[in-house]
This record gives structure tokens, C-alpha cells and sequence, in this order.
């Protein structure tokens, strides 16, 4: 009889400090992606060093930082695979910041299993919908996006490299975590989003 190959063990999501070095290392290589594929896309080269350092600086200290936002991270043991980092825009609306999955990562679900965890974050800090922007080229970010039930919407701001936005209403999420804050009890959580 032929043995089955093991599985590989699950992903793990935990949020992480956006200053642990894990999650320096992931930002860069985000921006680096990012800006390489822009440049290369409008101006047929690789983006600087100095652009790279640019772009980062542009995140404010505490940008995805508790109470109103956070930075998860993908690992299995100690392979780290990606990020995503979530924020409060406003009471009732989260944002969806720097999904990331490293290329040799990628194909093994950690994308999946990052933006089913950003879902229960926002709703956790008391969102209704996720919004998210993107760009055009970032094919395989708008599939994703779609799959996991994004719907495209007007834009909400006007950053010069968005082109795309997209919500997805957290409706069920929602409804699970009231339902656990009520103890069973029909209605909405104390907190409840």
C-alpha cells in the first residue's frame, strides 16, 4: 500500500510589532515588489534604493499598531511566508495595508489564510467592511481579493498609485462575534461591530 505524504503543518497568524525584524525584513521586501513592478511597468527599470527608503519613510510610526491597527504575520515554525496589516479608518470601516506573501511562499495558501485573519481583526476592532486599494497591475492581488468576496466600490481617497478599490461587508463575521459576546443570547455583542 502506498503511503500518503504528510501534510505540511497549517499556517500560523500572529500580530507582530511592524518593528520586530520579521516584519522589517517583510515590509521591505513589500515595497520592493511593489515599486519594482510600478517602475517597471511605467518606466522600464528596477526602482532605487532611495525611492525604496522614500516609500517607507511615508509610514508613520504607529501606523499599524494597536488600538486602531495591526500588523499580522504568516509563519509555519520559524518559515515566515508573509504580512498584512489592517487599521481603523473610522469606527465602522477597516483598511487592508500591505498584503504580502513572499514569492517562494506563495501558492501554499498563506495568502488565503492572511486575509481570512485581517477579516476577523477588523472585525474584532468593531468594523461593518474592509476596504482595500490596488493597483491594475497586481493580477494576482485582485484575484485573490475577488475570490475572498471583494466587491469593487468608487475610490475613498486619491492616492496617485491606487487604482482600484474594494470593500467587502464583514456581515458574517460580525454576526459570530456578537453572537459569542452575547453568550448565546439573540442580539449584538456589547462591542459588536
Amino acid at each position: 500500500m502506498k503511503e500518503a505524504a504528510a501534510l505540511p503543518p497549517p499556517w500560523g497568524v500572529a500580530v507582530e510589532s511592524v518593528d520586530s525584524a520579521d516584519a522589517r525584513a517583510l515590509l521591505r521586501e513589500y515595497y520592493t515588489e511593489v515599486a519594482d513592478r510600478y517602475y517597471a511597468l511605467h518606466e522600464n527599470r528596477r526602482s532605487t534604493s532611495g525611492e525604496i527608503e522614500r516609500g517607507l519613510a511615508e509610514y508613520p510610526p504607529g501606523y499599524l499598531a494597536p488600538p486602531d491597527g495591526v500588523l499580522l504575520v504568516a509563519r509555519r515554525g520559524d518559515d515566515v511566508a508573509g504580512c498584512v496589516g489592517v487599521r481603523l479608518l473610522d469606527a465602522r470601516t477597516a483598511e487592508l495595508k500591505q498584503m504580502f506573501v513572499r514569492a517562494a511562499r506563495r501558492g501554499r495558501g498563506a495568502a488565503g489564510v492572511l486575509l481570512v485573519a485581517a477579516e476577523r481583526v477588523a472585525a474584532e476592532l468593531g468594523a461593518e467592511r474592509l476596504r482595500l486599494d490596488t493597483r491594475l497591475d497586481l493580477v494576482e492581488a485582485l484575484a485573490l481579493y475577488r475570490r475572498h468576496g471583494f466587491s469593487e466600490i468608487a475610490p475613498y481617497h486619491d492616492d496617485r498609485y491606487a487604482e482600484i478599490f474594494f470593500e467587502k461587508r464583514l456581515s458574517a463575521i460580525c454576526a459570530e462575534r456578537s453572537e459569542r459576546l452575547s453568550g448565546g443570547r439573540r442580539g449584538r455583542g456589547r462591542t459588536g461591530c
